[in-house]
């Protein structure tokens, strides 16, 4: 039994580009998605799962390195950077965000469906995005960015938000202070654990329903912090 066509997702403003990567990937056996802009595209890639995608980094609404970026917070699927910018510290900007690969325009359907097929090599089978993430009266939608608790949506603030998902993308696990201030901070000279207590605070007065005896957001004493799960 053959295995089923790979379902590629294109992130790109351009119609003739989109028209002629349609062209090519369906013609050469693969399903398409397309979208035109960066929030579009996460929508599809949450909703669709596609085993590879495709991103420009000239979006109309957020460039392409953020996009990246937003995906890697929850999503594993390969990245193929499509770009005019050539220059060498675009491609490491791109693959530092998280991309897997990057090609410059303009570049042949040969070498892109080379590209494509090393990715579906590289993809981890059995491994699934959770881009939404539920605990007691929590939900996080991680493609959207949002945080309820019950039917309120809160308010975090970016550093807050990513010292939240940090924790949820290792529920049930100790981070360590260091690998902690290394995901949020960016290993940003004079970086403390002190930044770690006062967002911990905050985030439990926000989250927690008694912010003094945390349920989930667990103090590990000199090491860490962890997103208990259990119980």
């Amino acid at each position: 039994m053959n295995a089923p066509a790979p379902l590629v997702l294109l992130v790109e403003d351009e119609p003739q580009m989109r028209r002629f990567l349609r062209v090519a990937l369906e013609g050469s056996g693969h399903h398409f998605l397309e979208a035109a802009t960066g929030q579009e595209g996460l929508t599809l890639a949450a909703s669709h799962r596609p085993q590879v995608i495709l991103l420009d980094l000239g979006l109309p609404d957020m460039d392409g390195l953020e996009l990246t970026q937003r995906l890697r917070e929850w999503c594993a699927t390969p990245i193929i950077v499509l770009s005019a910018r050539g220059q060498e510290a675009d491609k490491i900007g791109a693959l530092d965000a998280g991309a897997d690969d990057y090609l410059t325009k303009p570049f042949s359907t040969g070498e892109l469906l080379a590209r494509i097929r090393v990715a579906l090599r590289h993809e981890r089978p059995g491994e699934e995005d959770a881009p939404l993430f539920t605990l007691g009266r929590w939900r996080v939608d991680l493609a959207r960015r949002q945080v309820f608790v019950g039917e309120e949506e809160v308010h975090l603030t970016p550093l807050e938000y990513k010292l939240f998902t940090t924790l949820v993308r290792h529920a049930g696990k100790v981070v360590t202070h260091q690998q902690l201030l290394r995901e949020v901070w960016g290993g940003v000279p004079g970086a403390q654990p002190l930044y770690l207590r006062v967002y911990m605070t905050q985030l439990r007065h926000k989250l927690e329903e008694e912010p003094s005896r945390p349920r989930y957001l667990q103090t590990e004493p000199g090491v860490g912090y962890r997103l208990k799960i259990e119980g």
